[in-house]
């Protein structure tokens, strides 16, 4: 043994210091963990949920109203919705190396692996033809399909077919798109089943996972380096600082935070709903972690913070929300089918996706988005540039996620709200739409649509969740 190492041969007597600490380490080990904030019965849910309520900032809506909306009515019809074979397959590359920093490690824990599925188990409609709508529509893709082989369009085609096809090979790289959305006809893009590989605590955490969300937060929310986010390293005032600041800017860069805000809530209260339990040789179970949730929403121990993310996911739902009634008009036209091989089950899942979008065009307090990108043309369209573009650098940086269910989650949901963002802010595109035929001027991808319902899904089962933990944390 190598002299000068500290360790001493077998026999020996070690010095009392060792012997001191080996000791205080043994006490550690017997102390319990640091005990959460007591209180009469009903504390711990006033400190999550207290200041969750009422009016929600830059909104007409009440936390009240949307809780009765979602858990009561909206809520059991698109889990419905979700369930069946048009949404529960997405196609995803996984495989994609991070564009942002070198970075080739990944979750060794088996709950962070991802099961593709077999090609023979994805429904023939899906797999031949994941954007087909319509007989029209499935012409003029496989024309785009021949012309991207061909390096050209076919000059044997008629000036009309030609302008068609150009502009349908020009829709995934229109500027509307607030996501960088994977190449599904990339040999490593797979078909997974969203119903097999739930989004649920993986044991993912620690600086890879706060690498993510600190690259998230400070790169591209449009803060300021000088000014530090809550309970971020460093020196923190309490939150002082940056809710100044964030008071102080335009509401269109006041949106982006609370919409971030809002996801990273979301995400944790699906981690906290759906934790591993139990794991033996004969079974796992998964179920609500509530000491996992009180660490992420206390606002005794986040500092106020908690409560403050809670609030972002109901305007997260807002916005969701409100982009789902908006995108009405184009699932409602006749040539619009979700397209799975299957033409009973296709017809009554458009009914029931119809029926759900009613509903939700119903709620009564929607989210105004003409406040957004408003004032003078030029500065707005600036700014709405800015948005977009910040937005599509988030979509980027989940290829960095080193957790590949966590990585097909972060994927899927920043499409869903990329593709709501995109609903929202082409509203004269939707009004403007042919009620018959292809749809040049608006145009969604079977991947955007798919992403869209689900991303509002997990939104939705968050605001669920929360009536779940506001029982258990009143009983405690």
């Amino acid at each position: 043994m190598a002299a000068g190492s500290g360790l001493r041969a077998p026999g020996l007597a070690a010095p009392p210091l060792l012997l001191l600490f080996l000791l205080v380490f043994l006490l550690l080990l017997l102390l319990p963990p640091p005990a959460l904030p007591r209180g009469p019965p009903g504390a711990a849910e006033r400190r999550c949920f207290c200041q969750v309520t009422g009016y929600l900032d830059d909104c007409t809506c009440d936390v009240e109203t949307i809780d009765a909306f979602n858990n009561y009515k909206l809520f059991p019809r698109l889990n419905e919705l979700l369930e069946s074979n048009y949404f529960r397959y997405y196609k995803v590359n996984l495989k994609k190396p991070c564009p942002f920093w070198n970075d080739n490690s990944h979750c060794g824990i088996r709950d962070c692996a991802v099961k593709p599925c077999p090609s023979n188990e994805v429904p023939d409609g899906i797999r031949s033809g994941s954007y087909k709508y319509s007989e029209e529509a499935n012409n003029l893709a496989e024309e785009c399909e021949e012309a991207e082989r061909l390096g050209a369009v076919d000059g044997s085609l008629s000036e009309e077919t030609r302008e068609a096809v150009l502009r349908w090979t020009q829709h995934d790289d229109s500027s509307e798109s607030f996501c960088e959305a994977d190449d599904i006809h990339s040999p490593d893009a797979e078909y997974v089943d969203l119903l097999l590989n739930p989004e649920r605590y993986t044991g993912y955490k620690g600086p890879d996972a706060w690498k993510i969300w600190n690259s998230i937060y400070e790169e591209n929310c449009f803060k300021p380096q000088t000014v530090k986010r809550p309970l971020a390293s460093g020196r923190d005032d309490g939150g002082h600082t940056f809710y100044n600041w964030l008071k102080g800017v335009c509401i269109e860069k006041r949106a982006f935070y609370r919409l971030i805000s809002g996801l990273h809530a979301s995400i944790n209260i699906h981690l906290s709903a759906r934790y591993l339990l139990q794991d033996t040789w004969s079974e796992k179970k998964w179920g609500p972690n509530v000491t996992e949730f009180q660490q992420r929403f206390d606002e005794v121990l986040t500092r106020g913070e908690g409560p403050r993310r809670l609030k972002n996911l109901y305007f997260l739902y807002l916005i969701e929300l409100r982009a789902l009634s908006k995108a009405l008009p184009f699932f409602e036209r006749p040539d619009f089918q979700l397209y799975t091989g299957n033409k009973i089950h296709d017809a009554e899942i458009k009914n029931l996706l119809l029926e759900t979008l009613h509903l939700a065009k119903s709620f009564p307090l929607h989210f105004d988005e003409n406040s957004f990108f408003a004032g003078n043309k030029k500065e707005a369209a600036k700014l709405k540039e800015e948005f977009r573009l910040h937005f599509k650098n988030i979509s980027k940086i989940m290829d960095c996620v080193g957790c590949f269910k966590c990585r097909l989650w972060g994927k899927l949901q920043t499409q869903g709200l990329g593709t709501a963002l995109k609903v929202l802010f082409s509203e004269n595109l939707i009004e403007k739409m042919p009620e018959s035929g292809p749809s040049y001027g608006f145009q969604l991808t079977r991947q955007e649509i798919v992403a869209l319902f689900n991303a509002f899904g997990r939104i939705s089962t968050s605001v669920k969740e929360l009536e779940n933990f506001k029982n258990i944390l009143r009983n405690m």
